[in-house]
């Protein structure tokens, strides 16, 4: 029997150009708003056999809104930031230019202090291959936008500088799919 997990961005916490590296705000008005108008077609994804969220509150309120009753899962946690958690892009760029050029050049450094992008990617492939494929047939997760971008690099095997070039929307939604030995990207039509 093949897995299917769908991966759900969990809705928006905080406007884009307030964004903060590891946050764990709540859902902000517009958050709620949007995942108001998008609960229709998301709710009937309850039916999965196993639904999972990332720790973060975001996470959790965006899957308890949707009726998933989530099990969250501390490898589903966003990438650790280190000293950088809390700070927008704009604050870190502002005060270490040079770290987050090397920050984005390569995947294997931390220069903040906490986790490479190469192993937050791997964790969360990890976390995709020991989804249990006997008997479960649906899987649902609701993570953080950066955890869903993490998921397709891995599930693709695509090279980890990929990650910089998808863009994953708050309530956006992917579905993965594990045949023997790997795992294909499926794109439902749209409603």
């Amino acid at each position: 029997m093949s897995v299917r997990v769908t991966l759900i961005a969990a809705a928006r916490s905080s406007d884009l150009f307030d964004e903060r590296f590891d946050d764990d705000r709540p859902l902000d008005q517009v958050g709620w708003h949007q995942m108001q108008l998008v609960a229709h077609a998301l709710v009937p994804l309850a039916a999965a056999e196993l639904r999972y969220c990332s720790p973060t509150l975001r996470s959790r309120a965006t899957g308890d809104a949707l009726g998933f009753a989530p099990l969250a899962q501390p490898a589903l946690r966003d990438c650790d930031m280190g000293r950088w958690r809390g700070f927008t892009l704009g604050e870190v760029m502002a005060r270490e230019p040079a770290s987050v050029d090397t920050w984005i050049a390569d995947p294997r450094s931390a220069p903040h202090g906490g986790e490479p992008l190469l192993t937050f990617i791997s964790r969360i492939g990890g976390w995709l291959d020991t989804r249990p494929a006997e008997d479960i047939a649906a899987i649902v997760a609701v993570a953080e936008p950066a955890v869903v971008r993490a998921a397709l690099v891995y599930a693709l095997k695509a090279p980890p500088r990929t990650y910089w070039y998808v863009d994953v929307r708050p309530l956006s939604t992917v579905t993965l799919t594990r045949g023997p030995g790997r795992w294909n990207l499926c794109l439902d039509a749209g409603a």
